[in-house]
């Protein structure tokens, strides 16, 4: 892991991703402390599946009822 200071950081940024996207993490450090960590993205190559949390989720019965009039007119402003 490879800790760099924030204007290095500025300076170099193109080669700082170029380092990322190989797999590196890298540290950008203010005044040698740790502020943030530079790192790759990990990519999900599981395509989504619907229904994945049927029988986990609940709906009210009374989802699609209308709200209280106290709640729509603050809506309103009134």
């Amino acid at each position: 892991m490879q800790i760099v200071n924030i204007h290095e950081a500025k300076t170099h940024l193109s080669r700082l991703l170029e380092s990322v996207a190989t797999g590196q993490e890298i540290i950008i450090a203010k005044a040698g402390k740790p502020i943030a960590r530079l790192a790759p993205l990990r990519a999900t190559n599981k395509p989504r599946k619907p229904g994945a949390l049927a029988g986990q989720l609940k709906i009210a019965d009374n989802f699609d009822d209308p709200l209280p009039e106290s709640i729509t007119s603050a809506f309103r402003g009134e």
